[in-house]
């Protein structure tokens, strides 16, 4: 049955400033349709389409022979090669289909057992039409390790162990949760040894830390195998390999089901965006020619990343990367994805020197890049139909209209879309304007500026902030006081007193009134100290920067715990208060001379004092509902590094008077650099 045609009307009915670039939506949406029924008429659908996996690449069956296939159309010879047959090049040959498909079945041994043993080293070999010999390591390899004693270059490995060693998930995936508080991750960092972390060590470690604190999602980075340790996981080189640096298939699958057991979401970080330029161990040039899996020439590489870009129109690539996806769903257990470079994806220009200012024309005209857009509408709509819980979030920084709305009304079909304005405001506040330079209402439309009814990740930092050649927002605010300054039994500076105190502001203001998601990177709910910088040739290969320094928050007599209580505060207030699903705040009071602000959400009232100096006693302010209202959050609790100014048990009644666009007003008392949260 063909997919339904997009009706333009319904396009308008979300956002009439549409109407000139109606016809652009509806044609990328016929090319979806295209493709989609393409796959329904010959491929069986979504769900076999997306089930490549267990075609192509190597896949054992209950008698243990071992089918092997592969893409390679270029190769006029083909030959599966290994410690199996002792790399003997042409003793098991491969046969070719007519759309260039190789394949061999290789038989059990006469004792029943597989012939290639668990773990052992594999390759592919192709006789290309001019002679030569190329090798390479099969596109689908679910395991390649790397010895850099030896090479840097990845071996293939064939993963099938033993029934007794394989992971059994014990427990269900979870229902998709409507307030996402992310936890973004990256396993080999998140030791605080100078060394990569292992899953089993962030299984044990780390999880209890996320669970404590508030999140009920994690954000996994790095995770797809990737040559270089410092690209921070974004050159990959095989796709349905998890990285072997932090340990085997089946202890990621553990750290995973384990999550699930405390019932935190788990996202993997996905790249599809470009791919890494490496031949040996890679999939570039993998049957001898450019344009593969990529185009060719220079569309097909990005000039910045360094890297291959796909091509999205070609139906063995969507193949393959529909399948990627699907793989890591069904074999993991991951609850959905952060699509990386999703801005690479949507334009011919990959967002290099190009800004966007909102402006309609840049998003559907000659810039845009049909192909990597209906891909991704391919991509959320195939995940979606056959996993509904599934959580899909772009990262764009251009604010592509219809983002994250469903393909079947004109939209991409992301659940929610980062809000990558946000940070950029904190730090140019931080690096260029005076505290009593900064503007209320500029702070306000940057959080609240996003498009109604499509969801937004709120975030002040993440793991961009953190690396080497930027500052997180700690450093940006206390810098190198946060090497002499941190501890309890040291005078607390004015310039502690002022980081602690807007470290804490900045996070609660972006978190209740920025989006309906929040993402923290690991370590920055405590004020992490340093940067992020991975070894490589320029500092010695060292791994002092490369890792995550808990020993400072678990310090009783350190001042970064103050930081990580009010963290695990604020994401259990949400928790039970529910202001991320809730409908967007009211701001009823941006006071650029107080440096006030006032809004509303969830049935909360927020109040945030900015003023460097200034406390206000009784200070009136709107609330539409009446009542009685209590303290339930403040920034001054002697707990989170406060003065305790603040009476805790303090009651607040409200008077039936208007104010500020409200009916009702009440009085309080918040002192400089202080943020309050009331309810009823």
């Amino acid at each position: 049955m063909s997919t339904k045609p997009l009706d333009p009307q319904t396009v308008l009915d979300i956002d009439g400033y549409l109407k000139p670039d109606v016809p652009a939506i509806v044609h990328r949406h016929d090319k979806f349709r295209h493709w989609k029924d393409i796959i329904e008429k010959y491929e069986g659908g979504y769900d076999k389409f997306t089930k490549g996996y267990l075609k192509f690449g190597l896949n054992v069956n209950p008698k243990n022979e071992v089918t092997y296939r592969e893409w390679a159309p270029n190769a006029k010879e083909a030959y599966l090669i290994g410690d199996f047959n002792e790399w003997n090049r042409t003793s098991h040959p491969m046969k070719k289909d007519e759309f260039g498909v190789w394949e061999i079945v290789v038989p059990p041994l006469p004792s029943g057992a597989c012939a290639i043993p668990h773990d052992s080293k594999i390759k592919i070999s192709m006789i290309l039409p001019n002679g030569s010999r190329i090798e390479r390591l099969p596109a689908w390899i679910k395991r390649v390790t790397q010895d850099l004693s030896v090479s840097p270059v990845y071996d293939a490995r064939f993963w099938n162990p033993p029934a007794s060693e394989k992971y059994v998930f014990k427990n269900a995936q979870l229902t998709k949760p409507v307030d996402l508080r992310i936890y973004e991750a990256h396993v080999g960092i998140s030791t605080s040894e100078p060394r990569v972390g292992t899953y089993k060590e962030f299984t044990r470690d780390i999880l209890p830390r996320i669970k404590n604190l508030g999140y009920n999602a994690i954000q996994l980075m790095a995770v797809m195998e990737h040559a270089y340790y410092a690209s921070f996981g974004y050159q990959v080189t095989s796709f349905f390999a998890a990285t072997s640096r932090c340990g085997t298939p089946e202890d990621l699958k553990e750290l995973v089901d384990t999550a699930h057991g405390m019932g935190i979401t788990v996202l993997l970080d996905i790249v599809h965006s470009h791919a890494c330029k490496n031949v040996l161990d890679g999939i570039n040039e993998f049957d001898g020619t450019d344009h593969m899996y990529f185009h060719e020439g220079g569309k097909g590489r990005h000039d910045l990343w360094d890297s291959r870009l796909f091509n999205y129109g070609h139906h063995e690539v969507l193949r393959f990367l529909l399948s990627n996806l699907r793989f890591w769903v069904e074999e993991y257990h991951f609850d959905g994805f952060r699509f990386d470079g999703v801005t690479s994806m949507m334009y011919k220009h990959h967002g290099i020197g190009t800004g966007f200012s909102g402006g309609y024309h840049e998003y559907f005209r000659d810039g845009a890049d049909e192909e990597g857009i209906v891909y991704l509408m391919l991509a959320n709509d195939s995940m979606h139909s056959l996993h509904p819980n599934l959580i899909t979030i772009a990262e764009d920084v251009s604010g592509m209209p219809l983002l994250g709305k469903p393909v079947d009304v004109g939209g991409v079909g992301f659940d929610y879309r980062l809000s990558m304005a946000i940070p950029d405001m904190w730090i140019k506040l931080l690096k260029h304007k005076q505290d009593d330079e900064w503007n209320m209402g500029n702070i306000v439309h940057t959080l609240t500026n996003r498009r109604y009814g499509e969801k937004s990740i709120a975030y002040c930092e993440s793991h961009d902030q953190a690396l080497v050649g930027d500052k997180t927002l700690a450093f940006w605010l206390m810098d190198k006081e946060m090497y002499t300054h941190m501890s309890d039994l040291t005078p607390m500076t004015p310039i502690i007193s002022r980081g602690i105190a807007l470290h804490k502001m900045i996070r609660l203001l972006t978190h209740s009134l920025g989006g309906e998601g929040w993402l923290n990177f690991e370590g920055n709910e405590f004020g992490h100290p340093e940067w992020l910088d991975f070894p490589r040739e320029g500092n010695g290969n060292s791994f002092h920067y490369a890792r995550r320094q808990w020993n400072v928050v678990d310090d009783p007599m350190l001042r970064y715990k103050y930081l990580n209580n009010f963290d695990a505060a604020m994401n259990h207030l949400a928790a039970q208060y529910g202001w991320l699903e809730s409908q967007p705040a009211y701001v009823s009071l941006k006071n650029e001379t107080d440096k006030v602000i006032v809004y509303e959400r969830a049935g909360l009232l927020f109040v945030f004092n900015f003023h460097p100096t200034q406390s206000f006693t009784d200070y009136r302010v709107g609330v539409e509902e009446a009542g009685e209202y209590k303290i339930v959050l403040s920034s001054d609790d002697g707990r989170f590094g406060g003065f305790d100014n603040i009476k805790l048990d303090s009651k607040f009644f409200t008077t039936p008077l208007g104010w500020n666009g409200r009916k009702n007003f009440l009085q309080v008392y918040i002192p400089t650099r202080t943020c309050i949260v009331l309810a009823k």
